[in-house]
């Protein structure tokens, strides 16, 4: 345990003249020695006594244990916590401009159709409005998600040169024929492990070339599951509907979250974004 850090004498002598109680009786005495008509005598005095107060307590261990104590207890208090960056920002800030545009645009139509909703239902919130806007933040989330997993593939293959890990591969196994017929074991193995860590490389070309195509083609099913959604809001107030349509939606968000994990492999794909359960950023309000 960290012991207490200690005060000088001019600390305890403060901390001992800025007890409340020592402040409210020495104020309501410096106020009746000025009232009463004898201040010239009275003041010196109640300063004198002051001082003589301040004097026994600063210099009384009991006193100076306790201001200690309290001292550290402040230094232990834990530090008000920082507000945390909003994750769909940061990830926001890391899109290019068209998909930043996208994800915008699917998200104003969202508030639009929301708006929409709430006047045509001539009332408050339906009773299907909180499933519904918890989907909805479910698959914008989901969505702004996949733009960047999209990004980041478009990455990595534009970086990765297909042909040239092809070349290599077709250079690595003629030099294995040619250990081979020199019985050169040594340089065989070495070889065989090149050629091995080269194939790995194509196919997690031939894999992220796969992931590719699925993110754009579930980017363009998601958001028009999300725009069928909003719209529900506006033609049905039934709440079992709208709830058989959220379940159903909720399975196809969970089945594309597992593949997005599954392409965690690939650098630059979702990097900082650590998915956990119930953790969905709020984006949407339901307005009343």
């Amino acid at each position: 345990m960290v012991a207490p850090t200690k005060n000088n004498l001019g600390g305890y002598a403060r901390k001992a003249f800025l007890q409340h109680w020592n402040l409210l009786v020495f104020g309501g005495a410096v106020v009746f020695g000025a009232i009463s008509g004898f201040a010239d005598i009275v003041l010196p005095l109640i300063l004198a006594g002051e001082i003589g107060y301040l004097g026994f307590l600063s210099t009384n261990p009991k006193f100076q244990k306790a201001m200690d104590a309290q001292d550290h207890a402040a230094k232990q208090l834990p530090k008000e916590t920082e507000p945390q960056p909003n994750r769909l920002d940061n990830l926001l800030t890391t899109l290019n401009g068209d998909r930043n545009f996208r994800f915008s645009q699917l998200r104003d139509r969202c508030v639009d159709m929301q708006r929409i909703a709430s006047r045509v239902r001539g009332h408050g919130r339906g009773a299907g409005d909180a499933l519904h806007a918890a989907a909805l933040n479910k698959m914008l989330w989901v969505f702004a998600r996949l733009l960047g997993s999209q990004q980041g593939l478009e990455k990595f293959l534009e970086t990765t040169d297909a042909l040239a890990i092809k070349r290599r591969v077709s250079e690595l196994e003629t030099r294995i024929a040619k250990a081979e017929k020199d019985g050169n074991d040594k340089i065989l193995r070495a070889l065989i492990d090149s050629v091995a860590t080269a194939n790995l490389r194509v196919d997690n070309l031939a894999t992220a070339q796969h992931n590719a195509e699925f993110v754009e083609i579930e980017l363009d099913r998601i958001e028009d599951k999300i725009k069928a959604l909003v719209e529900m809001a506006v033609s049905h107030e039934d709440p079992d509907f709208i709830s058989s349509q959220v379940d159903s939606v909720a399975q196809s968000v969970s089945d594309t979250e597992q593949v997005m994990r599954e392409m965690s492999f690939i650098p630059g794909v979702n990097d900082g974004i650590e998915e956990e359960e119930d953790s969905t950023p709020s984006i949407l309000s339901v307005s009343a």
